[in-house]
């Protein structure tokens, strides 16, 4: 994978790992799930504002014969997903929800290879496969989680299957438009249902605490801006299906940021549940670099 996507791909799975404890401590402190997500996009769509004002930044506007698919990506890979989960998460465990949307990386890869015509080596399904199979231990190990079909269920695995279509089908558009371009666009237009939310919002931020206002703030500039920024990029530069494999990472991380920031300990169980999903992004990364670097020694030779 190309050294300049993983790093920047890592930061975007830092960033939406944290999201994770901020979305808790903002919906304990006092805001509502709908006002939540309407406040943290409202953040991420002022500052893109910004930036598309600022005249260094060459901010262009969206084509014509585009400006359909994008909006379309918008609502299903930002909205959808946000409405999905949030409540989806009403009936649903978080532990099961987790693992649901932590199933991404499959969704993806599958999308990639089969309607992108990606190529997927052998390394590549043995990481899929490892990935899952921490992630269903992580959650197991936090919620001891039993799947029941329910409608809050199918509205979770129906936002991990939009996000997965949302990361596939926006990367044809970056031979068009930079990649921030594209996650302005995007974030403008999920932006538009969730204001349904705008009654009451501010009577939800004035009676939240200020850890949620904080938290709620921290959300909107980096897992909703910056973080949709970053991880555009990485797609810009690298492979979906060896990127998405890193998604793995964001059970483990969550849990660890959970424990420092809300003094949640993981079990055991879900220890060994991340070791093992970080091992799956090793197997993609390390096994594909050395495959790279002999076709790239067999070219030179």
């Amino acid at each position: 994978m190309n050294r300049k996507a993983f790093i920047v791909g890592m930061i975007t799975v830092v960033g939406w790992a944290s999201g994770f404890a901020a979305i808790r401590a903002s919906l304990l402190g006092g805001f509502s799930a709908g006002h939540l997500m309407l406040f943290r996009f409202l953040i991420a769509s002022f500052l893109f504002l910004l930036y598309a004002l600022y005249p260094r930044s060459n901010f262009k506007l969206p084509k014509k014969e585009d400006m359909l698919l994008i909006f379309g990506l918008g609502i299903v890979g930002i909205s959808f997903y946000h409405i999905g989960v949030t409540f989806g998460q009403l009936t649903v465990p978080a532990g099961t929800a987790s693992m649901i949307v932590g199933s991404a990386p499959i969704f993806t890869t599958l999308i990639a290879v089969f309607i992108l015509k990606e190529r997927m080596e052998w390394f590549g399904w043995v990481g899929l496969g490892v990935g899952f199979i921490g992630v269903m231990l992580i959650t197991m190990g936090s919620t001891g989680a039993i799947f029941t079909l329910s409608k809050g269920l199918l509205l979770v695995l129906f936002a991990t299957i939009s996000t997965s279509f949302f990361f596939v089908f926006q990367k044809p558009l970056f031979q068009k438009y930079h990649p921030i371009e594209l996650t302005a666009y995007f974030t403008w237009a999920a932006t538009i249902p969730m204001l349904f939310y705008m009654p009451g919002l501010l009577e939800s931020i004035q009676a939240a605490t200020l850890e949620a206002n904080l938290a709620a703030v921290y959300m909107g500039v980096f897992p909703a801006a910056l973080c949709y920024a970053t991880w555009a990029i990485a797609l810009s530069l690298g492979n979906i299906s060896r990127l998405s494999s890193m998604l793995y990472l964001e059970p483990p991380i969550a849990i660890f940021i959970a424990w420092v920031w809300l003094k949640e300990l993981p079990s055991i169980l879900s220890m060994i549940g991340g070791f093992i999903a970080i091992s799956s992004v090793a197997i993609v990364n390390i096994v594909g670099r050395r495959k790279d670097k002999i076709k790239e020694e067999g070219i030179s030779a």
